[in-house]
Order: C-alpha cells, then structure tokens, then sequence
C-alpha cells in the first residue's frame, strides 16, 4: 500500500527529533555524548523510590493500581500546592491545577488547545526543540525573537508582536523557557519579564512559561516566575515536570493555569491517555510529604554545579580562539558558538568519527532564522573523565574544520 496517500497532514509534516535520532547513535559505549539532555543516573534516588513504591502498594494498592482521575491524584495536587506555596510564594488551588506525563505532553496539549493551522506564536531564537516540535505538528506559523546573553529580548518580542498585528494577525501566546533555557543556558532578568507581561497585555496574548529547570540554581538569586509576576491576571500558563529534579522515568509533570484553560487541558486529556499513571502520583506524593525532594535537589545542584565549572574549564583550556559559549547559572546546558564559516551539522559526521557527540544548533531555531554555526553541549550526564576527553576531542576536531 501507498501509506503516504493516508497520512495525516500532522503526520505527513511532523519532523523526528534530532536528539532522539542522535540518542540511536549515542549510545555506543566508544561515545561521549553531550548530546541529550539526560540527567546524571548516579544521582537517582534508587532506595528512596524503591521505599516509597513498596509503602504505597501496601498502603493503597487498590488506588495505586486502578485508573486515576483525569485531573490527577488528589494526595499529589495537595502536594504541589504546598510546594509552589514553599518554592515560588505561589497560592494556587486545586482546579488550576491539571497533572500530566512530564512537561512534553503539555507543550503537545497547548498546542492542540490553542493553535489552529497558520496561527501565530513567539519564541525566542533559539528555543526548545520540543516545544519547536509541539508547534510545528499543530501547524503553527513561528516567530523567532531576538535573543542575547540574558534570553529573548523585550526589543525582539515587541518587534514580532508588532508584526503580527501590522498583518492584521493575533499571536496566541509567547512561548518561553525563562530559566536556564534549554539550549542556551540563558534566564531572562525580572525586569525583562516585567515588561514581556506587559507586552502580552498590550497585544492581547498569553505567556505560556516552561520551567523544568528552575529549581537546579547554583549562584545567583532567582527571578520571580512569569505566573508569580502576573499576580492573578490570567495571563500566564505554567508548565513544571520533575524529569530533571527527581526521576524521568516516572514521566511526571504539572500545569499551572486559570481553570478555565484547566478545564480544556483536562478535557483534551480524556481524549489522550484518560489519565497520568496513579502508581506514579502517589509515590511522587509521597516523596514530597516525606521532605526527600529538598534534599535530593541539593545533591543535584551540588554535582551539576561541579560539572558545569569542570566544562567551562575545558572550553577554556582546549578550544581555539574565535570559539565562545555561554556560562549558565543554572540547569543542564551551555550553547557553544563556532566561527561562521563552520556548519556545526556539517561537522557533525567528523566528531562522532572523533567519538563525541553535541546537538547541531540549527534544529533549535525557528524555520525563519536558522543559524548553522551553534551547538548545545549538555554537561550533567557525563562524568568528569569523559568531560574533560570530550571536549578535548570536539576542540580537536573544530580546529580540523578551521
């Protein structure tokens, strides 16, 4: 059969994932990859998990192992509700509330709520490529603003915005990833969330705000989150997932938002997958009415802090001039810039001939700014060793290309 004539337009231009296609190749032993965004799986809490898992299939088997609510446990909503209050200064109620597989489930939600064929969003250039991903399946027409070393821009979101209306067109919602951006490394400085709430406010949009990475700081004070900052109003949908503070496997994640915009998530949801593992919930539950998530988020801010220095003082000792990159104060990732001649995708094919990995900017750009000279390093799933030898071999084969 012709399968092509039965495909769906979402099918037909929904594009594979760079990282997930490159994982196939990196998971030769010989590879040391910077390429995913793994976290490090010495530091899963293997006891703790196998503690609580046990307590809860004795405790409440039946509820552990039955269909959930779509909405979510109600142990772990009660959960969340205390920690945004502890973390984030944050009042929140159940109902704004929805629990989903980890944060890509949501951006696939957001995009299916909101997004027909054509319409408009903005994000920074550049941006998650799974958000990217999202977007694009749903058909959406994507605006790449301007970013610097402290992320998008006001300048670059206004500009796009501006656009849009002169075109006689709506964005539906900004997207961004404000903390420790995957793949920059960058965090947008309050007083730029300020006026970007602003913007949204005055060209009538929402901020839809993706934070899995937020809580892995290591120097610096915090910024206030979009939602926190708009005190209220409505404007701001808050995507969290404890993928990269506690376990990914568990796939396990949250939005926050105005009920109204929960109560099309949920419905949608019924639609998806009926409900988000309630054996899952309830161990996640447990864990945090126990106290074990602070102290396990310290373990991973310490380590990933020590690797983050240890790659930056690599870049520096190894890399040849004209090479930058960016010194994140948080999270998983740095973004490296390579002189402009070098097509970081093109040289891709000689690294891995060198046995090292890295993710090629270009797929994390929007359609109409793509840059071909970046790369994302990921620095917490390797191991000191292979840092420093990574590096080593990708500063060697740059200087090839030079």
């Amino acid at each position: 059969m012709n399968y092509e004539e039965l495909y769906s337009e979402t099918a037909t231009g929904v594009k594979a994932s760079a990282i997930r296609e490159l994982l196939k190749v990196t998971s030769r032993p010989e590879i040391i990859s910077f390429a995913g965004g793994l976290p490090d799986p010495d530091l899963f809490p293997v006891k703790s998990v196998a503690q609580i898992m046990q307590e809860v299939l004795t405790h409440s088997p039946k509820e552990a192992l039955q269909y959930g609510t779509t909405e979510g446990q109600a142990s772990l909503k009660t959960e969340l509700i205390k920690l945004l209050k502890e973390t984030e200064d944050i009042d929140a109620t159940s109902q704004q509330l929805l629990v989903v597989s980890a944060s890509q489930q949501s951006l696939d939600m957001a995009a299916r709520v909101f997004l027909n064929r054509g319409d408009a969003i903005v994000t920074a250039s550049p941006t998650y490529l799974g958000a990217l991903q999202a977007f694009a399946a749903a058909g959406a027409d994507i605006f790449g603003a301007q970013s610097d070393d402290f992320g998008v821009t006001v300048e670059g979101v206004q500009k796009c915005l501006q656009i849009l209306r002169d075109a006689g067109r709506r964005c539906k919602f900004i997207y961004l990833v404000p903390d420790f951006q995957n793949p920059s490394g960058t965090t947008i400085p309050q007083d730029r969330r300020v006026k970007i709430l602003q913007l949204a406010e005055q060209y009538d949009t929402l901020v839809l705000e993706d934070s899995p990475y937020r809580q892995v700081r290591f120097e610096g004070e915090a910024p206030q989150t979009f939602y926190k900052l708009d005190g209220g109003r409505g404007r701001v949908i808050t995507l969290f997932t404890f993928s990269k503070v506690f376990v990914p496997g568990f796939r396990l994640g949250y939005v926050l938002a105005p009920e109204q915009i929960i109560y099309k998530f949920v419905v949608l949801k019924q639609a998806m997958d009926l409900c988000t593992s309630p054996i899952l919930q309830l161990a996640t539950a447990a864990y945090l009415k126990g106290g074990y998530l602070n102290k396990h988020v310290e373990d991973v801010v310490k380590v990933y802090r020590q690797k983050r220095d240890a790659m930056l003082a690599m870049l520096q000792k190894y890399m040849p001039q004209g090479v930058t990159w960016t010194k994140p104060e948080g999270g998983l990732f740095l973004w490296v810039t390579l002189p402009s001649q070098i097509d970081a995708t093109q040289m891709l094919q000689k690294a891995l001939e060198q046995h090292v990995a890295y993710v090629a900017g270009v797929d994390f750009y929007p359609p109409r700014d793509a840059r071909r000279n970046d790369m994302r390093l990921n620095f917490s799933y390797s191991s000191f060793e292979q840092i420093e030898e990574g590096i080593k071999r990708l500063a060697a084969t740059i200087k090839q290309c030079l």
